[in-house]
């Protein structure tokens, strides 16, 4: 057996925004399931490829409960706790079949699709306002972190005037180089929030999903859980989609050219930039007996690291990988997750974004970035990847 890689492997090239680490591409073409040391100086695995990352996300054989697992960022806590209730990405089956089962008919295609309307209410009036004070703009502050915001909050009943709020927690959250003590009281903050707002809407209850949950066999406590998973959830990534999306297809011009002639193709440049960007790029799970994979034998209790970013631009299942392609029928793709625990508000996200690009850029023809792209500050230290800001201007 080779030697253990030695960490894995975080540094994105210079000067590639969007590409993962160059050293996840060699792996993956050589070992595409490879020992790694992690930080704890547990010795487990790294999955790069498409076919070993999703065979990992199907099988139940592997767990995703966090006390179990080996955290792989350096700087990390040497033991994780156990996700707290309503915590769904931290838990297996039958506890996550409870949670899922209950939530899932609220987040169908169809349903999601009925905020269509109010999604392009809110976008005009972002993009209204941005346009009113005029350029320069950070498109982050102005369009992307709003749009999601409003849309989660409204959709849960929680008031957007604390969305900074919910926002500053999640950014903690996702770090990968905050202590496990900022990110308790990150945990505790968000928690106790939603617990005074359930137990409000319990008595009160108004027209949201909140509401409407008060009436399920939900605990309080398990509520209010749920309410901080899906907000954070909700806030974070769509948001991040939109800013990282929006950098992308501005430094990809003949792409945009091509979207702008026919924006009946967004669903398809959505799925496309999923699997481009990958965003949520890192993730873990824990064998819970011994498994036969990618030839190899991970034995119970070992933590296999799961590179989302990896496997969507693993050429044997996407041709020319490297290459952004909004004319590519996307199909597929791990930017969602894949299996039980698959992205509980992809279709909210999908919608977000299908209305979002075209409003922003039939809105601003001459949108483009007003600094040169290497200036633009990215989020290095985050399992969620994106920028901080995306400083944007055009002709007034």
């Amino acid at each position: 057996m080779s030697a253990p890689i030695p960490a894995l492997p975080t540094a994105r090239p210079t000067g590639c925004p969007f590409d993962p680490p160059a050293e996840l591409a060699k792996l993956r073409e050589q070992r595409p399931l490879a020992r790694m040391v992690y930080p704890d100086g547990h010795v487990g695995w790294l999955a790069t490829s498409h076919e070993v990352v999703r065979a990992v996300l199907a099988d139940n054989r592997f767990s995703s409960r966090y006390e179990l697992m080996h955290y792989p960022f350096p700087g990390g806590p040497e033991e994780l706790p156990p996700a707290t209730p309503g915590d769904m990405t931290g838990i297996d089956a039958p506890e996550h079949t409870r949670f899922r089962q209950l939530l899932a008919g609220r987040f169908t295609v169809r349903r999601m699709g009925l905020l269509t309307e109010r999604v392009k209410e809110i976008c005009a009036e972002l993009l209204e306002t941005m346009a009113r004070l005029g350029p320069p703009a950070d498109l982050v502050a102005a369009f992307a972190q709003p749009l999601p915001a409003l849309m989660i909050c409204e959709l849960l009943g929680v008031p957007y005037a604390d969305h900074e709020f919910f926002q500053r927690q999640t950014r903690i959250l996702t770090s990968t180089s905050v202590g496990m003590e900022a990110q308790g009281a990150a945990v505790t903050a968000l928690y106790e929030y939603l617990h005074d707002l359930v137990l409000a809407k319990r008595s009160a209850p108004t027209d949201d999903l909140l509401s409407d949950l008060t009436t399920s066999d939900l605990s309080d406590v398990e509520l209010a859980g749920i309410g901080s998973f899906l907000l954070g959830a909700g806030l974070d990534t769509t948001s991040n989609m939109l800013a990282l999306g929006t950098f992308a297809l501005l430094t990809n011009p003949e792409q945009l050219t091509d979207l702008r002639s026919g924006w009946s193709t967004a669903d398809q440049a959505v799925e496309e930039l999923l699997r481009y960007l990958t965003i949520a790029h890192t993730g873990a799970r824990t064998a819970l007996t011994d498994v036969e994979l990618g030839g190899e034998l991970v034995r119970a209790g070992e933590t296999v690291t799961i590179s989302l970013q990896a496997a969507d631009r693993d050429p044997a299942r996407f041709p020319e990988p490297d290459t952004l392609d909004l004319s590519r029928r996307t199909t597929g793709h791990v930017a969602l997750g894949y299996g039980i625990h698959q992205c509980l508000g992809q279709q909210l996200a999908r919608v977000e974004m299908r209305v979002a690009f075209p409003a922003l850029f039939e809105r601003f023809p001459t949108l483009r970035l007003a600094v040169d792209p290497a200036r633009v500050p990215l989020r290095t230290d985050s399992n969620i990847h994106g920028v901080h800001e995306l400083p944007v201007t055009w002709d007034g």
